[in-house]
């Protein structure tokens, strides 16, 4: 190594961001520059044979990613010293800050270590000379080759095991909102093992289509390392648009529905490796392949579905596409590829409105709960669902810019109306509520307003094409305007407010609308991602369901709970802590629910539900809480605080730290005048931080405002909190005064 040089100084060079860093010929002269630059390590008097250093993973591939790690095998033939010889290596590139995952074998050790472990059988296949012996370095790589070709057929079973652990974690590229263009399924991962089953000599693994979208999906990941400046894989929402233009797109949408594409491409291609590896490894047993049918006209053969001789031979029917779909999710198995290719190219389009058959194959297709989801991908492939529904093209890797989604609109529809396959039997009508899951969300991307509105005429019309009679399109279309009604209202409304029980039995109508919007909800929400779906959110939408179900039997409405009688006994102050619940009476005083709140955010807890009232002459103060962290706090060490704090201790509150004002859109207030009984409710949409609810209702109580309730619903990092306010405040300036002091509070 030329002592005048820094260590690492060839590698630092490589990483100056800029358009340079994207491309294959980028990553071709990184590779370069790291063979030469690792070559310099090496000492000068190092043995002329029995020694060779090898690269494996990108640099063995020429695929380096800008912040890429290194991976290399220093090979040797029992040379002495060759501990000191790794150091001599490892160090200088350690002191580079590049990330070194390392090992010093014998060709014997080596393959050993290949036999035993599928993950280094699979990364010798990359592996190639760097410098030093190329005879002892090809000597690894052909045995490497050579053993996992005599081997593959028992060890793919393995490898297919282990990556579809890592689907489990990583999720799906083609769909996430957030995925890792590494390690998802899709990803460049992938591209590696349908590499490994390849050289098994199973498939072909570098298909024109698949090497494109392998090439694409290197390109994003160098972006993704340049615009970052350090080695991350996972494209999050705040990164997309700066590699979108670094990549010459029009924004991080695009990225995203390009990403989405690539995926998918390898997604498939993996599959049909897959499916290729069980038949070579059925035929490899005596006897023919068993055909067994499973509806008519689908029968299945070797793990697949193919259409039965007399459906190829008949006349084309319009309905088979749905049928084989209908069985490939009933029966959980894969659509063979020609009878996809075969379905696309002479199944001639469905008449409007769709035959019975028709309408009764989607909604069996829809209904098979999880096979739905790659039934529904299969057909995807070989865009048959386009000849369905018009509309899904727009819908296809369409993003979502709410953050408790995980799911492009696409398959968030699909996993809803999988979520809804569980709670048919609870509705009235499973065959709407399946097609309604699958349509709720069909505004999205469009303008004009609300999706929920905008998609309710889409729905319907799509609904009619089915051939569905027109009660029932208008049912469809009801439900798609209304699916947000029973989540919201639960979740930012006073349930024992009888103008919220009356509003929501007003818009529903009936109680086989509200038991199917109940089920929506619910699936709805499951399929939104882990964000949107809590134990709270269940039981409070059950309870309004219960309430409104009420009124709807009964004509009447649901008396409001009755104050906790514990509180009107004692000495003042009486605090309980019990549960998810935290409940005091204390001398009333402008401010209390700001203090109680701020106590609270103290112990760090979060309010759900925050109602202020009366009783036996005292004020009382009910807060429904989780913790924002962790496990719950102590009970004894809050119900201290709470008793000092309500004695006016101002030391308890001083523990408070305000969060830093979150980025993004700036807080918004409405007013909703109608939606209460002696009270206006004032709804705050705003950045989530610590201690809000306690600031903004410290602020209403200095703008003279008195809070009779509160209602906080978390979307993400932002909050949509309604505050119900005491009397009357339609006069324009009391508005204003209030306003300003909560957004002062912000």
């Amino acid at each position: 190594m030329d002592a005048s040089r820094p260590a690492g100084s060839a590698d630092a060079d490589l990483l100056v961001a800029g358009e340079g860093l994207v491309g294959a010929a980028a990553r071709g002269q990184r590779a370069a520059a790291l063979d030469a630059w690792l070559t310099e390590l090496l000492p000068a008097g190092l043995p002329a044979t029995g020694v060779a250093l090898l690269a494996v993973g990108g640099l063995g591939r020429r695929e380096c990613a800008p912040h890429g790690d290194l991976d290399l095998v220093l090979l040797h033939a029992g040379v002495p010293g060759i501990a000191d010889l790794a150091a001599t290596l490892w160090y200088p590139i350690w002191d580079a800050g590049r990330a070194l995952d390392h090992s010093v074998r014998t060709v014997p050790e080596a393959l050993s270590m290949a036999h035993d472990d599928l993950k280094v059988a699979v990364g010798l296949l990359d592996a190639r000379p760097v410098a030093g012996d190329a005879t002892l370095a090809g000597q690894l790589v052909t045995a490497a080759t050579d053993q996992w070709r005599r081997t593959a057929v028992r060890r793919l079973p393995g490898l297919r095991e282990l990556t579809e652990k890592r689907w489990e974690t990583h999720g799906e590229l083609a769909f996430l909102l957030e995925g890792d263009v590494k390690e998802a399924a899709g990803g460049l991962r992938d591209v590696g093992v349908l590499r490994a089953i390849a050289r098994a000599g199973v498939t072909d693994a570098q298909r024109p289509a698949v090497r494109a979208a392998q090439l694409r999906l290197l390109d994003t990941r160098d972006a993704l390392h340049a615009t970052t400046g350090r080695r991350v894989d996972r494209l999050v929402a705040q990164e997309r648009d700066a590699v979108a233009g670094l990549l010459g797109l029009a924004g991080g949408d695009a990225l995203l529905r390009r990403v989405a594409g690539d995926a998918r491409t390898v997604s498939h291609a993996l599959a049909d490796a897959w499916r290729a590896a069980e038949r070579m490894s059925r035929h490899r047993r005596p006897g023919p392949p068993i055909r067994r049918p499973v509806a008519p006209d689908v029968v299945e053969q070797d793990g697949e579905l193919v259409l039965a001789r007399t459906a190829v031979q008949a006349r084309p029917d319009p309905t088979l596409s749905l049928r084989v779909a209908a069985a490939a999710a009933t029966h959980r198995r894969p659509i063979a590829r020609s009878t996809g290719e075969w379905l696309a190219a002479y199944s001639p389009p469905l008449p409007a409105p769709w035959p019975p058959a028709a309408r009764s194959a989607f909604v069996r297709l829809l209904g098979a709960g999880a096979g739905l989801v790659p039934a529904w991908e299969s057909c995807e492939r070989y865009g048959l669902v386009d000849g369905w529904l018009p509309d899904w093209p727009r819908l296809r890797s369409l993003p979502q810019h709410n953050p408790v989604h995980r799911y492009t609109v696409d398959r968030h529809l699909v996993v809803t109306a999988a979520e809804a396959g569980a709670l048919t039997r609870e509705v009235d009508r499973p065959d709407l509520l399946l097609i309604a899951a699958l349509l709720h969300d069909i505004g999205k991307g469009l303008p004009g307003g609300e999706h929920s509105v905008v998609g309710a005429p889409i729905a319907g019309a799509l609904a009619s094409r089915i051939g569905l009679p027109p009660a029932d399109v208008d049912l469809i279309e009801r439900l798609v305007r209304l699916h947000l009604l029973l989540p919201e209202t639960a979740t930012r409304r006073d349930l024992t407010d009888p103008v919220t029980i009356s509003a929501v039995a007003g818009a529903v109508g009936d109680a086989g609308t509200l038991g199917l919007l109940h089920a929506l909800a619910r699936a709805d929400a499951r399929a939104t991602g882990p964000a949107a779906w809590s134990p709270w959110k269940d039981r409070l939408i059950a309870e309004l369901v219960d309430r409104v179900g009420t009124a709807l039997r009964t004509g009447e409405l649901p008396a409001p709970p009755e104050p906790d009688p514990a509180l009107a006994v004692g000495p003042l102050p009486v605090i309980r802590v019990t549960g998810d619940e935290v409940a005091v009476a204390a001398a009333d005083r402008p401010g209390l629910l700001a203090s109680v709140a701020g106590c609270l955010a103290v112990h760090r807890l979060e309010v759900l539900t925050a109602d202020a009232g009366t009783i036996a002459g005292r004020a009382t103060v009910s807060c429904r809480v989780q913790p924002r962290y962790a496990g719950p706090p102590d009970p004894v060490a809050l119900a201290a605080d709470l008793r000092r704090v309500l004695a006016g201790d101002a030391a308890v509150l001083s523990r408070l730290r305000r969060s830093p004002a979150g980025s993004g859109a700036a807080p918004r207030v409405m007013w909703h005048a109608a939606a209460a009984t002696g009270a206006t409710v004032l709804e705050l949409r705003a950045a989530d931080a610590a201690g809000l609810l306690h600031r903004v209702c410290a602020a209403l109580a200095g703008a003279g405002a008195e809070v009779r309730a509160a209602r906080i619903s978390t979307l993400g990092a932002d909050v949509v909190d309604a505050f119900y306010l005491v009397g009357d405040w339609s006069a324009l300036a009391d508005r204003e005064r209030v306003e300003a002091a909560v957004l002062a509070a912000m």
